[in-house]
């Protein structure tokens, strides 16, 4: 066996390029693997997992600073039922200004309500606060801001305004809570310089029993019992929260999973494909150390284990790299969930993808050395590195009597000598090629469902009926961010959302919202404006629905401004109606089908003629002309009519935004401009995880192509030499290897398209599925001839990269050196 192994160690030392890209090969493959399946992993409960690693809070309770003391509330972790408890923390509803110097403008827009809680510490016995960047705010001056909220860089400022003396906190940090429990954190000791008066109070609660809506109510009146009488304000359960992240998570698990299918039978082919290759091309040596004594058992079991050494480093080192970049990847998969960041890999995971790869290192090597050690010794030496007799002679043939040049005819003519590894190599490029059609039509979907989602504010104006900054103050505080409060718990937390054409009221407002009417006539009188129309919402019963729905009513043409359709048109009039998908499939119903609204013991008719994309309230809007609901006699809450504007060709939008401002500020109205389509980051984390494993899966596919073509090379040092002899010169050498693998790229990778579009069109619609909405044609139909001609020629490129390193050294290698090789 000392004999044997020295037969490895030399034969893994002197193939030293073969060695090295089979280390590369698993290593790359290897770390594929663990970002795979530590990505789909993650993916299963991502929401669930953070929340028990967080210990979130199951509720959220505020309650009025002037009817107890933090001493009061401190004492109601004892409570029946509750195991844990945090708080009391000191929360205020202000509206910021983001700014980049510590003088803000007292004119500054200003942003939507933020929850600020005063919190010493992010960690806690309940809602471990994830730090993503940055530090926690410890002194004065200082704010932390949801990660998930407005995108503001660390080391900006955040200015208060309507706050007297107008302080301004720079952004030290940005972080998650699970549970959503507050907008932003300060340090306690910075609350009184944001307010004079007493501030409510948060407390954030873990309950012995929480796992349904009755128990957490249960709990939730434990707690009131324990409070000051009344002091208890508002509350909000994790379960809404849970569902929003649920359906989220469910919406790109699918995208997850194909990606890491993709990846791991990438990784499984690659490495057969190199190590096959590799033990096969050594069938001639094999025929050498037979005739020297060893036995098949022993040829078979070195030429294994020549196999397994340098796949064992690779191995080893794709762990480590793996590791190492599941380290942002999962931070980008945690962003796309809203979920608490989990950046290590399951420990299971770094066990068992080792073991199955250098399994299959093993068996894939095994196959071709077994086949070789049945061979007689001289059989063996004389097939060596030899194609067998007769194979692709015929190609050879045909393609010598084209006008083509003699390297060019070939390199065509080279894959037909050997098909199996011509083959394997293309399998590679197509697999490769399949990864980047779907990974780049997955983002051109992803940003076409994103820009129809952003359609819901068209106007480049946009003007509300309540003041930007009255002299009314701020309207009510909000519940906290995330959950919902009691009266709409059951709709989920998209209930709280504006609807499609409506933005948040920027600052406080007037008691008093200004008139509908009195606002379109100001904005009708306006020079500069355009086009506009307005929408005004409400809740509204619909037969065959035990429950009211939203109905977004609309006053004007709002044909410019539609929502993207999946299906159908936007509606001309009254009497008609568009829908999201939630609200076809919980009614039964489809486009060209009538819904009747109920109000009051009265109802109306619309027929539907268009399904919207929409994922708000679970999908469940009817959206309309005012017209169709006014013998109703619905009642809309004007303080939330908003009005998109579009103004005249040639108009500054900045300067008519300001005029308009100034026209409506005299009857309590406001006007503001379109801050543009919203980033965002869920779509953003999306494109990021599917490049990244795009480039890795490519780099794979690279690598098999280096190794194929280095062997093939390597076998015909020879007849290159003989070739170059004969007056080839080393540009004809490199076109013709190049021509080999760039005639196998161009064929498999014109196969490999059609399974990434296969695979797209597959994954689309369930991920749309899980979001509750139907997919329009425009964001499914990303395939145009262009991008084909660009995938195509990105397969070919691939295998071109993978073949210029051993094609240049062909050319390099002096003849005599190259006829004296065996």
């Amino acid at each position: 066996m000392s004999a044997l192994g020295g037969i490895v160690r030399s034969g893994v030392a002197r193939k030293r390029v073969q060695t090295l890209v089979l280390t590369l090969t698993t290593m790359l493959a290897v770390t594929a693997s663990v970002l795979a399946m530590g990505l789909i992993t993650a993916s299963q409960g991502p929401f669930d997992h953070a929340f028990a690693r967080q210990h979130g809070a199951q509720l959220t309770a505020r309650f009025d600073g002037n009817r107890a003391t933090p001493d009061q509330l401190a004492a109601t972790v004892r409570a029946s039922g509750v195991t844990a408890a945090a708080g009391p923390f000191a929360v205020l509803t202000l509206r910021p200004s983001f700014v980049e110097d510590a003088d803000p403008d007292p004119a500054a827009p200003l942003a939507p309500p933020m929850t600020i809680a005063g919190r010493p510490r992010p960690d806690g016995p309940v809602d471990d606060v994830d730090l993503v960047q940055g530090r926690w705010a410890t002194a004065p001056g200082e704010i932390v801001l949801d990660f998930d909220g407005a995108p503001v860089p660390v080391g900006h400022k955040v200015a208060f305004t309507q706050v007297p003396g107008r302080p301004t906190l720079t952004v030290v940090g940005r972080a998650r809570s699970i549970g959503r429990s507050a907008d932003a954190w300060v340090a306690p000791a910075e609350v009184p310089s944001l307010t004079s008066r007493t501030p409510e109070y948060q407390m954030l609660y873990r309950f012995k029993h929480a796992a349904t809506d009755a128990q957490v109510s249960a709990g939730k009146a434990a707690v009131a019992a324990a409070a000051p009488r009344g002091a208890l304000t508002g509350t909000g359960s994790y379960l809404s929260i849970r569902h929003a992240a649920q359906r989220e998570t469910a919406t790109f698990v699918p995208f997850i999973v194909a990606f890491g299918i993709l990846a791991l039978v990438m990784s499984v082919l690659t490495i057969g494909v190199v190590v096959n290759a590799a033990v096969a091309a050594a069938t001639h040596r094999i025929g050498v150390l037979k005739s020297l004594g060893f036995t098949p058992a022993q040829v078979v079991t070195g030429y294994v284990g020549k196999a397994l050494i340098p796949a064992a480093i690779g191995t080893g080192l794709g762990v480590v790299f793996g590791n190492l970049l599941a380290i942002p990847t999962l931070r980008q998969e945690a962003t796309a969930y809203q979920a608490g960041a989990q950046t290590t890999v399951a420990p299971w995971i770094d066990v068992a993808v080792p073991v199955l790869a250098l399994a299959a290192v093993a068996l894939t090597a095994l196959v071709p050395a077994l086949r070789a050690g049945r061979l007689r010794a001289a059989e063996a030496i004389a097939v060596g590195r030899a194609p067998r007799p007769g194979r692709g002679r015929a190609v050879r043939r045909v393609l010598g009597g084209l006008p083509l040049s003699r390297p060019l005819a070939l390199g065509l003519a080279a894959p037909f000598a050997r098909p199996a590894r011509s083959v394997a190599m293309g399998l590679a490029l197509m697999l490769g090629t399949a990864s980047v059609a779907f990974g780049v039509g997955l983002a051109l979907s992803l940003n076409g469902i994103q820009n129809g989602i952003d359609r819901n504010e068209p106007g480049a104006v946009i003007a509300h009926t309540v003041a930007m900054d009255g002299p009314g103050g701020a309207p009510p505080a909000p519940p906290a961010p995330g959950p919902t409060q009691d009266s709409t718990a059951s709709q989920g937390p998209a209930s709280a959302k504006p609807h499609p054409h409506r933005t948040t009221a920027l600052g406080g407002g007037p008691r008093k919202p200004a008139d509908r009417d009195a606002v379109a006539r100001l904005i009708e009188a306006q020079p500069g404006t355009g086009r506009y129309f307005s929408t005004s919402d409400t809740r509204i019963g619909l037969s065959g629905l035990t429950t009211a729905v939203p109905l977004v009513a609309y006053t004007g043409d709002a044909s410019w401004g539609a929502l993207q359709m999946v299906s159908g048109r936007w509606f001309h009039g009254a009497g008609e109606a568009v829908v999201p998908s939630g609200l076809l499939k919980a009614t039964g119903t489809r486009v060209g089908d009538t819904l009747t609204l109920t109000n009051a013991g009265r109802t109306a008719g619309v027929r539907i003629v268009g399904e919207v994309l929409s994922t708000r309230n679970d999908g469940m809007d009817v959206m309309t002309d005012a017209a169709s609901v006014a013998a109703l006699g619905v009642r809309f809450d004007t303080g939330m009519t908003e009005f998109q504007i579009d103004p005249r060709h040639g108009t500054d939008t900045q300067s008519y935004a300001t005029a308009l401002n100034t026209a409506l500020a005299k009857i309590g109205a406001s006007a503001r401009p379109n801050d543009g389509p919203h980033l965002s980051t869920t779509v953003v984390a999306m494109d990021a995880l599917a490049g990244t494993m795009t480039l890795l899966l490519v780099t794979v596919a690279g690598l098999g192509v280096l190794n194929t073509v280095v062997l093939d090379t390597r076998e015909r040092v020879r007849d290159l030499g003989i070739m170059k002899a004969l007056g080839m010169a080393p540009r004809e050498v490199v076109a013709m290897i190049v021509t080999t693998v760039g005639a196998v790229g161009v064929c498999f990778a014109a196969a490999g398209i059609p399974i990434g579009m296969a695979l797209h069109a597959a994954v689309l619609p369930l991920m749309g599925k899980a979001a509750g909405t139907g997919i329009p044609a425009a964001d499914t139909a990303v395939f145009h001839l262009p991008l084909l001609g660009a995938l195509l020629l990105g397969g070919v490129l691939i295998a071109v990269a993978g073949a210029l390193l051993p094609a240049g050294w062909a050319a390099r290698t002096r003849t005599s050196t190259a006829l004296r090789t065996e």
